[in-house]
C-alpha cells in the first residue's frame, strides 16, 4: 500500500512541476496602428520571437488599432503604473516623460533616413534609448519606462485642406500634432496653431467636421488613415524625422525573470530590420496610392524651406537649449550625409 501511495504521489508531483514548466506569463502590448501597418507587423513578430525563445514560457498578446487604448500617451500612462507591458509608440510623446528624448525630434535635423539612423544605431542614440529608464521628467518623477528599440517612421510633412507654398500660407490654420509640447510650439512659430488630444484615428473625422484644418504626419499614415481624401494637400517639408520607439513597462520589468527579460531585449531588438524593411515598402506603396489619387504633393522651393527652417529657432533656444551638445553631435554625424 505504501509503495503504491509513494507512487501516486511521485506522479502527481511530476504532473505538478510539468504544469509548472507550461505556465504561461501573458503579456499586452498596445499598437494604435491597423493590422498589416509596418509597426503592427513589427510588434506581431517581436510576439513570435518572444514565444519562441521562451519556449512558450511568455506569451504577448498584440492589441492593434487603438482597441486597447486609443491614444499613444493613454498606453504611456499605463505603462508607468504597471497595468501594460509594452507599447509602440512615436518618440514624440516620449519626450513629455523623457526629455532629453526631445534632442532626436528637432525640426529640419537631419539631412535623410540614413543620417538618421547613423544616429540612433550609433553610441548616441543607443544611450539616449537607454536613459529612458532612467530618466525623469521636468518634476524629478521617474519615467517608469524601458526603451527597447527603435522602428522607422519616415519624414513627417503637413497635410491640409488648402495650399501652403510659403510661411505666410500657415496663418490661422489649426493643425493637429502630438501631444508633446515641443510640436505644438513648432507649429505655433509657423503662424498655425497646434491641437493636441485628437488621435490618429480621430483626424479624419476633425477634418471633415472642420474641427482642424490638418494635421502633420508620413505618407503611409496619410493614406492609411484616408486622411488623404479628407485634406488633399500635401506639403512635403519633411519637418521631422521621428522614430517611433517600442517601450516596456518598467514595474513589468522587474516582474519578469532577468533570464527571460533578456531574451525579450534580444527579440525586441531583432525586430528593427524587419520593420525598416517593411516600412520602405509601406512608404513606397502609400506615396503611390496618394497620388495616383489625385491628392496635390507640394514641394517647397528651397527659399520657402529656408524660411520655415529659420522660424524654428526659438525651437531650438526654447526645447534644446539642455540638450545643445547632442543637437551638435547630431548634426556633426550628418558632415558624412
Amino acid at each position: 500500500m505504501k509503495k503504491v501511495l509513494s507512487l501516486v504521489l511521485a506522479l502527481v508531483m511530476v504532473f505538478a512541476l510539468s504544469t509548472l514548466a507550461v505556465a504561461e506569463t501573458v503579456l499586452k502590448l498596445s499598437e494604435v496602428h491597423a493590422e498589416g501597418y509596418p509597426t503592427s507587423l513589427a510588434d506581431a513578430e517581436f510576439a513570435r520571437l518572444v514565444a519562441e525563445k521562451t519556449e512558450g514560457r511568455i506569451k504577448i498578446d498584440v492589441f492593434l488599432g487603438g482597441t486597447l487604448y486609443g491614444q499613444e500617451t493613454e498606453a504611456i500612462e499605463a505603462l508607468q503604473i504597471g497595468d501594460l507591458a509594452f507599447a509602440r509608440v512615436s518618440a514624440s510623446p516620449v519626450g513629455s516623460y523623457v526629455p532629453s528624448i526631445n534632442a532626436i525630434q528637432m525640426p529640419y535635423l537631419y539631412k535623410s533616413a540614413a543620417h538618421m539612423w547613423a544616429v540612433l544605431n550609433g553610441e548616441l542614440g543607443q544611450k539616449l534609448l537607454a536613459d529612458i529608464e532612467t530618466g525623469v521628467n521636468k518634476d524629478g518623477v521617474p519615467s517608469g519606462l524601458v526603451g527597447l528599440c527603435y522602428y522607422d517612421a519616415g519624414s513627417r510633412s503637413f497635410y491640409l485642406t488648402r495650399e501652403v507654398h510659403t510661411v505666410a500660407d500657415m496663418a490661422g490654420l489649426k493643425i493637429r500634432v502630438q501631444n508633446n509640447p515641443m510640436m505644438v510650439a513648432m507649429v505655433e512659430a509657423l503662424g498655425a496653431t497646434g491641437v493636441t488630444g485628437i488621435g490618429p484615428n480621430d483626424v479624419y473625422a476633425s477634418i471633415t467636421q472642420k474641427v482642424i484644418d490638418g494635421a502633420e504626419n508620413n505618407w503611409p499614415t496619410y493614406q492609411n488613415m484616408g486622411d488623404y481624401e479628407a485634406a488633399k494637400f500635401y506639403i512635403l517639408d519633411q519637418h521631422t524625422r521621428v522614430p517611433e520607439i517600442l517601450l516596456a513597462s518598467k514595474a513589468v520589468k522587474d516582474s519578469i525573470d532577468p533570464a527571460d527579460w533578456a531574451i525579450i531585449v534580444e527579440c525586441a531588438k531583432a525586430t528593427q530590420e524587419f520593420e525598416i524593411a517593411k516600412w520602405a515598402e509601406k512608404e513606397a506603396s502609400s506615396e503611390k496610392i496618394v497620388r495616383d489619387a489625385g491628392t496635390t504633393v507640394i514641394e517647397l522651393t528651397p527659399e520657402a524651406r529656408a524660411e520655415f527652417e529659420a522660424r524654428m529657432s526659438t525651437l531650438y533656444d526654447t526645447f534644446g537649449a539642455d540638450y545643445t551638445d547632442i543637437i551638435n553631435a547630431i548634426k556633426e554625424i550628418g558632415k558624412d550625409f
